[in-house]
């Protein structure tokens, strides 16, 4: 797995959150079925992303090698 500097997660991390704010204020009663599934799913990857930077970032101050 490649490795990414601290300033580059860091900065993945606000863009990740950013998004993340915006598709939870997002109004979904206004959007369709398939639409309302993907925002879903979107909000659900961008946790999941979120948490996996944090891990690295915990990881790195530690100083421990990553898989």
């Amino acid at each position: 797995m490649e490795e990414f500097t601290a300033e580059e997660l860091s900065e993945a991390h606000r863009a990740l959150l950013s998004t993340l704010h915006k598709c939870e204020k997002m109004d979904a009663t206004k959007l369709g079925k398939s639409q309302q599934t993907l925002l879903e799913r979107r909000i659900a990857a961008l946790k999941i992303a979120l948490t996996l930077i944090e891990k690295e970032q915990v990881k790195n101050e530690r100083g421990e090698k990553t898989l």
